[in-house]
């Protein structure tokens, strides 16, 4: 009630003062003056809250940033109307034009040239990418909170966008009102005196508005309460013929400098974006430093490091972060492949990609230039879909044809060789000046050697400034179809025309049906069959998009051994250490494929759709249909780890839970062995598995020499739940690492037979925890846990612990340090289960007479006959071991990543033991086995005192 009764009071103008005693309110008045907000208040509030709200792409990040945080600020010059159009600076020239780098507030002071009574009219250009809209978005917000422009009383920001959408005829005063209605009535917009001097507008993207400031066609208007249309608003305002006191700012592409006459322009100035790798590294530690999660910290300055090194080499990606679209593209990337959690919303390279193409180019179309009204075609209407079927197009070339670097000649024939009337020229112009120029840059060429063919007549070569650049467009031209040949087109024009005429032609039968029999008029249904002809030509275009796209995702190359992932890395980070001495112009292109199946993805496609190109339904139904055919038949083939891991990142791309399952259950194994295993790797495993249904279980999951760590073991426990046997030898696990384990095998659903954990440092800790499952695990049957650490103690407690499971079969406990009693102790444990067979302990300091003991304990037992097979070495006293093979095999595979002295060591145990066994032989034939062994083990021996890898054989 008293929550009620301030709210009451505070209704009818009062202030509700607590009374100190009883706890009532009293009434204390308040003038009706002091209770009026300001409307300036209100609008700072309002547009703070407006342009602090970040877009759906920012999110990814983690949502931690404010636009404050992550701004840089771009280089700005200040530029004569003589060389307002001149080139921008290059990216590795950074002491160019410094002397007339200048900051937004800076271009609104007063100069030689101001009269007294006007106002400035600024022009801010530059192409796309270079960071117009933050730099308006910055300056508005800094403006709220009072840091610039603070002699501004009031800035009113207006979206050219907006403003070209307005059709019925409005004044200045009611076009404020209409976005800003706290300012209605403001005294500042009345006209009256000079109090205008204190307004600052601005325009933002003029470029989308037709203006004419030709006296015909805009009338003239100094009344800011006459109706006229938005446009003629705009141009006597830029005119200062209307409210000349105010100031204005505008931002417009550089195609559209000649729309606004030179003699109502200020000053004009270029933004020239990130000119020097000092402004690229204060954005990327602004995006990739700023995380709330502090874990993330040490890997985040190892990246930044990374990247401003790869910058300073004065590579391509530097080229490419000249744009700050492109330092965000890089961000967006890294922070993919490295901050990929189960916690973080699903995201996808295709996602990243799209999203970054929304952001630039999200409501652009392709205007038909300054003065004139004439109607742009809905088709042609796109910006997106123009950069499509132009720069697309090359793309798909160079994939084609496994090309990365073209000529000027090249950019001539493909974006501009068929341009035909003067509206195609203009709008070609257009995308040229503004465009052209954010997709491809001049060649780089340090630290590669170009073939001669490609430098004829010294002619610049041109890339994408982002090598996934062009495999994302040339996917995307051909899900958009625009890859058809003639003959398709041709059909697709005479179906849909027949198609018409057939639904005529039906409607004429159905009316003469009533008097002439339907026999006669039934030649007409042959109509019927032309739409289906196309329909069945289209099917088959879509199956060649996925033979393509199977074709290129199993593609071996040998210039390339990475996984698709690793690349993409590489091209941001660069290659440090050895690099390959000739350069291939024939590269592979793997990202190809699984950009295609991205694109399919539901959300993607509605992203596509607001850049105006669409994807049907049906065209996705039928690639997927003939997709899955191709995948399962290529996976009936044995496939390479690296092939194998770009498969799960298409699978995962694709965002199809049905489609990945239907495709797994044709897998028995996944062996992903030397695969360097990364969060986001780990996680798309997961999430791939997790869409196979319940019943689905692998044979084999081999993850060794992964670089696996305790965290990425917790994104991979969906994985771990289905597979029979599982291999996580060579990696990094320590003993926190045996918790998940433990809890793995406790699990009920957990089907795991056979656990391999070989060359882990698990320690005689981390065993102790892991052996704690044995008792209530029912699967389990093989158990290696070779160079582990496991020591005397761990030995001690897991054989105090095997009569507890029934089920296990194997045991490999080989180089752990253990000692004569604790190996007796386990094999005596051994001989007494019920189904364990083989115990593993060479190379373990095991002296002569605990090897014959261990031997005689392994005798078949008196209640069931049955051996335990114990492999202490390549000999079982006077007689070869039946497994000394196997032994051998292992030691030779692993010896260069153990310690050489101690294994050197063993090796010559194993040769006394052979030579005191070739001494008491008697049978030649058994000499000789003998010494074919001992040449074996003189071999690795060889091989290891030489430092020389292992042999395949």
């Amino acid at each position: 009630m008293s929550h009620l009764l301030k709210t009451w009071m505070w209704q009818m103008g009062m202030e509700a003062t607590p009374w100190p005693v009883s706890g009532f309110y009293c009434r204390k008045f308040t003038t009706s003056n002091s209770s009026e907000p300001d409307p300036i208040e209100i609008h700072k509030r309002k547009l703070f809250l407006w342009f602090s709200h970040l877009p759906q792409e920012e999110k990814q990040f983690g949502g931690f940033f404010s636009p404050e945080t992550m701004h840089v600020d771009p280089l700005i010059l200040e530029r004569d109307a003589e060389e307002r159009a001149g080139l921008l600076c290059s990216p590795f020239q950074t002491q160019t034009h410094c002397n007339r780098s200048v900051t937004v507030e800076q271009l609104f002071q007063h100069t030689d040239t101001w009269s007294e009574g006007r106002g400035l009219n600024v022009l801010i250009y530059g192409a796309v990418g270079t960071g117009k809209s933050t730099v308006v978005r910055k300056l508005v917000l800094d403006w709220c909170a009072g840091t610039t422009l603070s002699h501004f009383q009031l800035l009113i920001p207006f979206s050219c966008e907006d403003l070209s959408q307005l059709s019925k005829v409005t004044s200045l005063r009611d076009l404020v009102s209409r976005k800003y209605l706290h300012l209605k009535k403001h005294p500042l917009l009345s006209g009256e005196g000079n109090q205008a001097k204190n307004v600052l507008f601005l325009f933002n993207g003029m470029e989308k508005m037709q203006l004419d400031f030709r006296i015909g066609a805009s009338e003239l208007c100094s009344d800011p309460n006459e109706g006229l249309p938005p446009s003629v608003v705009v141009v006597n305002l830029l005119r200062k013929y209307l409210l000349p006191e105010t100031s204005i700012l505008i931002t417009t592409r550089l195609s559209a400098l000649d729309c606004i006459p030179q003699k109502y322009v200020t000053r004009y100035a270029q933004i020239c974006g990130f000119n020097d790798p000092s402004r690229q590294r204060a954005y990327f530690t602004s995006r990739l430093l700023k995380q709330s999660d502090t874990a993330y910290n040490q890997e985040a300055q190892d990246l930044v490091e990374l990247l401003y090194l790869n910058l300073q080499r004065e590579s391509q990606l530097a080229a490419a972060c000249f744009l700050p679209s492109y330092c965000w593209l890089t961000c967006a990337t890294l922070h993919f492949l490295h901050f990929t959690n189960t916690k973080a919303p699903i995201r996808t390279l295709t996602g990243i990609y799209t999203s970054f193409l929304r952001l630039n180019f999200g409501g652009e179309v392709l205007g038909t230039g300054a003065g004139t009204n004439m109607p742009i075609q809905e088709h042609q209407s796109s910006l997106m879909l123009y950069v499509v079927r132009t720069v697309g197009k090359l793309a798909f070339e160079g994939v084609t044809y496994k090309r990365t670097s073209f000529s000027e000649a090249e950019l001539e024939q493909w974006i501009g060789g068929k341009t035909k009337t003067d509206e195609e020229l203009r709008q070609l112009a257009m995308f040229r000046t503004d465009v052209l120029d954010f997709f491809l840059a001049p060649s780089i060429e340090s630290g590669k050697c170009i073939s001669q063919d490609l430098r004829e007549n010294n002619e610049r070569q041109y890339v994408f400034a982002v090598p996934a650049m062009q495999e994302y467009l040339a996917a995307l031209y051909v899900v958009l179809g625009e890859n058809k040949s003639a003959l398709e087109k041709l059909t697709n024009k005479v179906s849909v025309a027949i198609g018409q005429a057939s639904e005529d032609v039906n409607a004429l039968v159905n009316i003469f049906s009533k008097f002439i029999p339907l026999r006669i008029f039934a030649v007409f249904n042959l109509l019927k069959l032309f739409p289906k002809l196309y329909e069945k030509i289209s099917s088959l275009n879509k199956g060649s998009i996925a033979r393509t796209m199977a074709a290129e995702l199993f593609h071996t190359e040998d210039s390339y051994n990475e996984d698709v992932l690793d690349q993409v890395e590489q091209s941001l980070l660069g290659v440090h250490g050895p690099q390959q001495q000739q350069y291939s112009e024939r590269q592979p292109f793997e990202l190809y494929p699984i950009f295609m199946g991205g694109l399919l993805h539901y959300g993607n496609r509605v992203l596509l759709q607001q850049l105006g190109c669409s994807i049907q339904s049906t065209t996705v139904a039928q690639i997927t249909r003939a997709i899955r055919k191709y995948l399962v038949r290529e996976l009936n083939k044995p496939q390479p780890p690296e092939e194998l891991m770009d498969l799960l990142v298409l699978l995962y791309e694709f965002q199809n839970p049905r489609l990945t399952a239907e495709v797994l259950t044709s897998i028995r194994a996944i062996r992903l062995t030397n695969i360097r295993m990364t969060s986001l790797k780990c996680f798309i495993l997961s999430s791939v598995l997790s869409c196979t249904p319940a019943s689905y279980y692998l044979e084999e999951l081999d993850l060794s020499s992964c670089l696996l760590t305790n965290d990425m073991l917790q994104m991979l426990w969906p994985a771990f739940r289905h597979t029979y046997s599982l291999n996580l030898q060579f990696n990094i696990l320590g003993p926190e690492s045996c918790s998940l384990l433990r809890d793995l095998l406790l699990d009920p659903r957990s089907v795991i037979r056979s656990l391999k954990l070989c060359d882990n440092p698990l320690l005689e800790s981390g065993v102790q925890i892991l052996v704690e499952a044995l008792p209530e695990n029912q699967s389990l049957t093989n158990l290696s846990l070779m160079h582990t650490g496991l020591g005397d103690e761990g030995v001690l407690d897991m054989a105090k612990r095997l009569q507890q499971h029934k089920r296990l079969q194997e045991l490999n406990v080989a180089y752990n340090n253990i000692g004569d009693d604790a190996a007796l102790f386990l094999v005596d444990a051994c001989r007494e289960h019920p189904s364990i067979q083989t115990v593993h302990l060479y190379l373990n300091p095991l002296s002569k007479v605990a090897k014959q003991s261990l031997y005689a304990q392994g005798v078949p037992r008196s209640h069931s006959g049955q051996r335990v097979k114990v492999l202490a070495s390549v000999t079982e006293g006077t007689d070869l071991s039946e497994n000394w093979h196997p032994i051998l095999s292992v030691i030779r595979e692993n010896a260069s990543s153990w310690d050489q002295q101690h294994v050197i060591q063993q090796l010559k145990v194993f040769l006394e033991d052979l030579e005191w066994g070739h001494q008491q032989q008697q049978s030649l034939w058994k000499r000789l086995h003998f010494r074919r062994v001992e040449k074996g083990v003189r071999k690795i021996l060889k091989m290891l005192e030489n430092n020389l890898p292992p042999s395949k054989k």
